[in-house]
């Protein structure tokens, strides 16, 4: 019961952490393409023109990112379902968290280092044919730093879920605390 009573709490942290991960990843797009904001984002957002600046850009960061929260920490959680003891349970949350967002950013990172070295006026991803933007070399790399990010966020699921199994066999393998009355009476039993 205990285990269940943290899901909301845990899920509410998982989407704090994704939607300030937005706001802090659209700082940077915001920096490298205010023109992707501007042609784009803030009118795919509605944001109000008084806040089409990087106030705008980390509403449209957290407005992007705080539901992949859901979607990131369920897995996470019931993976974790498998860890004994309440206390290695957050710490193991917490630590696969942590690595879906640090994931997220480093790939996301690597692909607009790569962008700076691939995109250039004569060298644009197929995916900006027909686009009318003010300036679009740096348009595409704000938005492969944008797609890139979603594949980092993907790998770094399944790397914190694997975090996660690893936990539960550490626990279940130091006989970390029960974390059910049926294995409590299997331990009575065994003494």
């Amino acid at each position: 019961m205990t285990r269940l009573a943290l899901l909301p709490i845990s899920l509410a942290f998982a989407c704090i952490l994704a939607g300030a991960y937005g706001a802090v990843h659209d700082q940077i797009s915001y920096t490298i393409a205010p023109s992707y904001y501007h042609d784009f984002k803030f009118i795919q957002f509605a944001i109000d023109p008084t806040l089409r600046n990087r106030l705008g850009a980390s509403i449209v960061g957290w407005n992007a990112s705080w539901w992949m929260g859901i979607l990131i920490g369920s897995p996470i959680y019931i993976a974790g379902l498998f860890v004994r003891g309440i206390s290695e349970f957050c710490r193991a949350y917490v630590r696969s968290a942590i690595l879906v967002v640090s994931t997220a950013m480093l790939i996301g990172l690597a692909a607009l280092a790569f962008s700076f070295v691939l995109i250039d006026e004569q060298h644009l991803p197929l995916w900006m044919a027909g686009r009318s933007v003010e300036d679009p070399v740096a348009f595409a790399r704000a938005g492969t730093m944008h797609n890139y990010s979603y594949l980092g966020g993907f790998i770094g699921l399944i790397a914190g879920v694997v975090l996660m199994i690893a936990a539960a066999r550490k626990t279940q393998a130091s006989g970390s605390a029960p974390s059910s009355l049926w294995a409590r009476t299997q331990r009575l039993d065994r003494e």
